[in-house]
This record gives structure tokens, C-alpha cells and sequence, in this order.
């Protein structure tokens, strides 16, 4: 008897390894579970039966055979119930991914259905929330970058028309084209450097120095701005204090965020750096007495190509910000905006300090 049940064990679990191996070869996920509803219960109710047929007289076998078949019965439909919500909660995903490769950007997936589901459905909603918010993205970089392009463009046709038709000396216009020309060279050189940064295509060289005088060196860079705004510049950073990172893209981003932060800072107001050490960083701030920031301006200020009315992004495309967020980013640090205590605005951002 031992023997045979032995043999039975044996015989239902080949079976099963090689059914179960069969039912990954079905196409859809639906026929796989209705396979697995019938193999859950098909598979012991074999072996019961054959036990039966082994153990009992034919009499007896019907008994046994009607009890397992209503068991078998109620089991294969309430696998089928669950075969099915499970195939319609991931149908309703599938259905939701097809629009969105379609091109309509606001499908949505329920997120009912299974918790592994409904977290597959949030995951999918959030990529199409990404998605759309960078197709927008681009429309907007399209936008301003066309305005941007075609303002100076204009210009330097209309003093060129006027130097052919002799309206002009050329002394009076080189220097104004001069100026055209370098408002084009900056937008192309801020689509450029955002294009090596999404590529990840920096090559940085970071260096333990002083982070003093490139505070320094940016605040004189923005000195003459300042002082025709009647905006007062300060520094508060400890002259030994060092950290590592590569001092020209530093500045570009001290630059960014003090030219920035000039724009929203009305006459009479002030602008400060204030540095200091914090454990195992750096932490670099830039504070002014503007207008502060509106909770979308804080969070997507530093989001690629985006621009609001009231954005303390950059002029021309709004690539500014983006630019800073990506070159601290590559030195490993971080970059953050926040309400400064007071009023106005901080912005931070760290260094590593070894």
C-alpha cells in the first residue's frame, strides 16, 4: 500500500512540473490562469480518484467520486472568478498603455483591482503624467526658443536692411549687432550644455579648493547689475573652507542663481551667499528680499524648459535653473528651493567635502 501511494505521489507531481511548465507557453495571462484554476484542481482530484479506485470497491468509488467532483466543481468556478477580475484589472492597463502609445498622452489606467496591479496602474499613471509634462515641456521650449530666436534675428535684419539703404554708418549699428549676436550665442550655448548634461556627456574635473573665491568672482561678475538696480550684494563664507568641485561650472551655476535672483529682487533690496559646512558637504545658499515663490514655482523651477509667468527661471527657453540643477548634480551634490525667513527666496545647493 505504501508502495502505491508512493507511485501516485510521484506520478501527480511529474505531472504537475510538467503541466505547470506547459502552462508558461500560453500567450495571455488570462489563459494561463484559467490553466492554473484547472490544474489546481483537476491534479489532486486525479489522485484522489485513483487512490480511491486502488483502496475501495467500485461501490464505494462513487461517493468518492461525487464528493471530489462537486469539491473540484465549486473550486475551478471560484478560480475562474478570480482568473477573471485578475485578467480585466491587467486588461485595463493594457488598454490604457495602447492609447498612450497611440499618442493620447492623458490616458489614464484604473487603480483598482490586486494590490500588485493597482501598483503596475500607478506606475504606468505616473510615467504618463512624466510623459505629458515633457511633450509639454518641449512645446514650451519650442515656443520660447522660436520668440527668442526671432526677436534678435529681427533686429539684426532691420539694421543690416538699414546699413544697404545707407540710413546708417555702420559705427552706429556694429555695436548694437554685436550685442544680437551675443543673446543668440548664449541661448545656443545654454541648448548646448543642457544637451551634454541629459546625455551625460560632462566631463568635470573636481579639485579640492577654496569655494571663497568663486563666491568672489560671481558676485563681481553681477556687481555692475547690482549696483545700477541699487540691489546690495553680501557674502558670508569662511575663507579656509574647502570643498570638491570644478570651479568653472560652480561659478556657472552661482551665476545662474545670482543673475536669477537680481530679476525678482526689487531696488533697494539685497542678495546674499552664505556658505557653510555642513556633515560631509558643502551647503551653498543664495537668499534675496524679492517676492519669495509660489508652492508651482517651487516645484518645478528646476524642471527642463519650464517657464511660468511668475518663474524665477532664466531668461529666453527657461533653461537657467535646469542647467544649475544638472552641473551640481554631476559634482554630487544636490539642489533645493525654499521660502526665505523674512520674505524672498533661498536657494541652496551642496558640494561634497572631500
Amino acid at each position: 500500500m505504501i508502495s502505491t501511494a508512493v507511485i501516485v505521489g510521484l506520478a501527480t507531481l511529474s505531472v504537475g512540473l510538467v503541466l505547470a511548465y506547459l502552462l508558461r507557453l500560453l500567450p495571455t495571462v488570462r489563459l494561463q490562469l484559467v490553466g492554473l484554476a484547472f490544474l489546481a484542481v483537476l491534479l489532486p482530484l486525479g489522485a484522489v480518484l485513483v487512490s480511491g479506485w486502488v483502496m475501495f470497491h467500485m461501490g464505494d468509488d462513487v461517493k468518492i467520486l461525487a464528493v471530489t467532483a462537486a469539491s473540484a466543481l465549486t473550486a475551478v468556478v471560484a478560480a475562474l472568478v478570480v482568473a477573471r477580475s485578475i485578467a480585466d484589472a491587467v486588461d485595463r492597463v493594457r488598454t490604457a498603455s495602447n492609447d498612450l502609445a497611440r499618442g493620447s498622452l492623458d490616458a489614464r489606467a484604473p487603480t483598482g483591482g490586486p494590490v500588485e496591479v493597482a501598483d503596475l496602474a500607478r506606475s504606468f499613471n505616473e510615467m504618463g503624467e512624466n510623459l505629458q509634462r515633457l511633450f509639454d515641456s518641449r512645446r514650451e521650449l519650442v515656443a520660447w526658443a522660436s520668440h527668442d530666436l526671432r526677436t534678435p534675428l529681427a533686429n539684426m535684419q532691420a539694421m543690416l536692411e538699414a546699413l544697404e539703404d545707407g540710413l546708417a554708418e555702420p559705427e552706429e549699428y556694429v555695436p548694437a549687432l554685436r550685442e544680437q549676436v551675443g543673446v543668440l550665442s548664449e541661448l545656443v550655448d545654454d541648448l548646448f550644455e543642457l544637451a551634454r548634461i541629459e546625455a551625460d556627456a560632462l566631463t568635470l574635473e573636481l579639485r579640492q579648493l577654496r569655494v571663497a573665491p568663486v563666491v568672489s568672482s560671481s558676485l563681481r561678475g553681477v556687481e555692475a547689475e547690482a549696483r545700477l538696480r541699487h540691489v546690495q550684494l553680501a557674502s558670508d563664507v569662511d575663507e579656509n573652507l574647502t570643498a570638491r568641485f570644478a570651479p568653472e561650472k560652480v561659478e556657472r551655476v552661482l551665476m545662474n542663481l545670482l543673475t536669477n535672483a537680481l530679476r525678482h529682487t526689487p531696488s533697494d533690496g539685497a542678495i546674499a551667499v552664505r556658505v557653510e559646512p555642513l556633515t560631509g558637504e558643502v551647503r551653498v545658499a543664495v537668499e534675496d528680499t524679492g517676492e519669495g515663490l509660489d508652492a508651482e514655482a517651487r516645484a518645478r523651477m528646476f524642471e527642463r524648459f519650464w517657464r511660468g509667468d511668475r518663474s524665477r527661471s532664466s531668461r529666453g527657453a527657461g533653461l537657467g535653473l535646469a542647467i544649475a540643477r544638472g552641473l551640481v548634480e554631476a559634482q554630487g551634490g544636490r539642489i533645493w528651493a525654499e521660502d526665505r525667513e523674512g520674505g524672498g527666496a533661498r536657494v541652496c545647493f551642496t558640494l561634497p567635502a572631500r
